[in-house]
């Protein structure tokens, strides 16, 4: 099975003196979504929690909101032509019942590790019809120090990221603060698709009283992911795309960007933020 980590020979320049050294890099392969046998989707991403990675995905996708859904993940052997595992092609059986989408509509099932949804066929085939709407959810009232505070939370959990300096993190946070899980991957998509799968797999979707927070920006991927698992929050300490914060209004998704320090720019949801000085007028 592939590591999460790999070395390789790197020269080393600084302030003139050239040295060669063996370097730590995140490791990035192609994972094969299989669904009840027959080919679904392909994503590059960092090895490990792929059965986790691969349930979250089909929460995105709409297929999977229930543990019951899901009968059992496993990885294919004979995916190469001598017939060894490889570990990169995962098949998941749904549980009888389970509606499947149609999955010879027309669609690139590649996905890279920095766009999951670019293989979709069209915009419109990504607003998927949330199992929890978020606008019906109990009320989740944050306070803006406890937002400024995850940041920081978020990135001494990451463990990898230390060694390579190149790895995504998700992190998914209860009201009060506490850190529930952290994944990290090549790709945010995949670390958010990691949470979740974990989350279906333990039985706790939907995720209604907790904060999604992302090491980068918030496309309107994430914010999809995020409403399908019926989370309420989404945090990002980079900008959000203008689809996010279009998706983020259309739905009551919490939607809050550049959180860095104790600055940060609420885009939609601004009602779950326990705001106390009247906002400027701009």
């Amino acid at each position: 099975m592939g590591r999460v980590t790999e070395r390789r020979k790197v020269i080393r320049i600084r302030d003139g003196a050239v040295s060669t050294r063996p370097d730590t890099l995140v490791a990035e392969e192609p994972l094969e979504i299989r669904l009840n046998g027959k080919p679904l989707a392909i994503t590059m991403r960092t090895p490990g929690d792929d059965f986790a990675l691969a349930a979250g995905f089909l929460v995105s996708e709409g297929v999977l909101g229930d543990h019951r859904d899901l009968q059992n993940i496993v990885y294919c052997a004979g995916a190469t032509v001598d017939g060894s595992n490889t570990y990169n092609v995962v098949d998941v059986k749904t549980a009888p019942g389970v509606a499947i989408p149609d999955i010879t509509l027309e669609r690139n099932v590649y996905t890279t590790s920095s766009c999951g949804l670019c293989g979709k066929a069209s915009l419109d085939a990504v607003r998927t019809t949330a199992r929890w709407p978020i606008a019906d959810t109990p009320p989740v009232r944050v306070e803006p120090a406890l937002l400024a505070s995850l940041p920081d939370r978020l990135r001494a959990a990451q463990r990898v990221f230390d060694r390579t300096g190149g790895l995504h993190a998700a992190a998914l946070f209860a009201e009060d603060g506490e850190l529930l899980d952290v994944r990290e991957d090549v790709g945010r998509h995949n670390a958010v698709d990691k949470l979740v799968g974990r989350a279906l797999q333990n039985g706790d979707l939907p995720l209604s009283r907790a904060i999604l927070l992302v090491s980068g920006r918030a496309s309107f991927e994430l914010a999809q992911k995020a409403v399908m698992a019926g989370i309420p929050v989404l945090a990002a300490v980079s900008a959000p795309s203008s689809l996010a914060v279009d998706l983020a209004a259309e739905t009551g998704l919490t939607l809050v960007g550049f959180l860095r320090g104790s600055s940060m720019n609420v885009y939609a949801g601004e009602d779950r933020i326990a705001l106390r000085a009247t906002a400027a007028q701009g």
